[in-house]
């Protein structure tokens, strides 16, 4: 064996519109330092490329799952997710991700932590990162979680076995209640000017606001997006703001750098066509709503799952930015389209009225995830010993 490396056991799952490293908590170190020294090795960050690591030099596929034995009654297993920083030696633990979220049950499942039972395993996923409890139901074939489906997403080539995965629990994760002004919207100011947004939090924090109020139609690519360095200099302005509301951060000015990941900013604007990654065509009457979501400083190339629940939320809430530019009726119908970059994303929704807001009763997605490979991946001394 090399004395100068450090083997590590993990697996790369694809989970929804992104990829992970999955790690079981006794692999890593339990101090908390060295454990993320370890952790941005694997990933060889800090390095635009991560050449030197796993890490796929992309906010979608630069993501960590920590899997641990449950620490709590109400669930099966702990999930801690990671998102890493690329040419940041950084890894933020102030979020959720839906899409990783999908992949803790077919991972858990193979691993034998949870008794797998056909043709549905239903696993209670305990979200460190917030508190809450994700229930997903897995379909099971082998005594595995079953790959082969005919469920396909937007973003994904191909399709796979439904995951199902129900997030009501999650509604308030972060400030304890949907909207943690009280308001369907408030006004945020900066030296910009005053930007009127929403301000929701459901699986993520998120901040909405219309694609008018920044000059954009709404139906632009990310690379027109990301490419607009004053554009996206105001949305950090804005959402840096949103962070102290959130509580995330004390300052705006600590925002870009203790939380990056969170709160999610949404782009929102009506219904309309357009062509989208991959050649993606959607048409005016595909979507509800359409959003461009940004995180980590870049735009998802398609749209987290956390963002949809949140998203989902908004538009169940009565005067919502979401609520004021989505599809007549989308409001009170079971079923919420949102248009991406890369497509559409459906989610399930109930809610009922409530004073002047609304409980929410339901907030369901579907994806489908498959492990890529596991093994073992070596970590250099020198990186972690630093």
């Amino acid at each position: 064996m090399n004395t100068e490396s450090v083997p590590i056991k993990c697996a790369i799952m694809r989970g929804g519109t992104s990829k992970a490293v999955f790690i079981m908590d006794n692999e890593l170190p339990k101090d908390p330092v060295l454990r993320d020294r370890t952790i941005s090795a694997i990933f060889g960050s800090p390095d635009i490329r991560q050449i030197d690591g796993l890490g796929g030099a992309d906010v979608l596929t630069s993501k960590l799952a920590i899997i641990a034995p449950a620490t709590i009654d109400a669930a099966d297993v702990d999930y801690t997710f990671g998102q890493v920083g690329i040419d940041a030696d950084f890894i933020d633990y102030k979020g959720n991700c839906g899409n990783i979220s999908s992949a803790v049950g077919p991972f858990v499942i193979d691993a034998g932590l949870v008794f797998a039972a056909e043709p549905f395993t239903t696993v209670r996923i305990h979200l460190t990162n917030s508190g809450k409890i994700l229930t997903a139901e897995v379909p099971v074939s082998g005594g595995k979680a079953a790959v082969e489906g005919a469920y396909g997403i937007d973003g994904v080539p191909g399709t796979g076995a439904r995951i199902g995965m129900d997030w009501s629990d999650t509604v308030g994760a972060f400030t304890g209640k949907l909207l943690p002004t009280g308001n369907a919207t408030d006004v945020i100011e900066t030296d910009e000017g005053a930007f009127e947004v929403s301000l929701a939090d459901a699986g993520n924090p998120l901040v909405f606001i219309a694609a008018s109020s920044l000059g954009l139609v709404g139906t632009e690519s990310p690379a027109e997006i990301e490419g607009n360095a004053k554009l996206m200099a105001s949305v950090e302005k804005i959402r840096a703001k949103a962070a102290v509301i959130f509580g995330l951060v004390q300052d705006p000015a600590d925002a870009a750098d203790k939380s990056p990941y969170n709160p999610f900013f949404a782009i929102v604007s009506p219904p309309a066509s357009y062509r989208g990654l991959n050649g993606a065509e959607v048409g005016e009457t595909d979507a509800d709503i359409v959003s461009r979501l940004i995180f980590m400083h870049r735009m998802h190339k398609a749209y987290p799952v956390t963002g949809t629940v949140c998203t989902a939320a908004a538009a169940m809430t009565p005067g919502s930015i979401v609520d004021r530019l989505m599809r007549a009726g989308a409001r009170t119908a079971s079923v919420l389209r949102i248009g991406h970059p890369g497509g559409v994303i459906d989610v399930e929704k109930r809610c009922r009225p409530a004073g002047d807001g609304v409980i929410i009763e339901k907030i369901a997605v579907g994806r489908t995830a498959r492990k890529i490979m596991e093994g073992v991946v070596y970590v250099r001394k020198s990186a972690i010993e630093k």
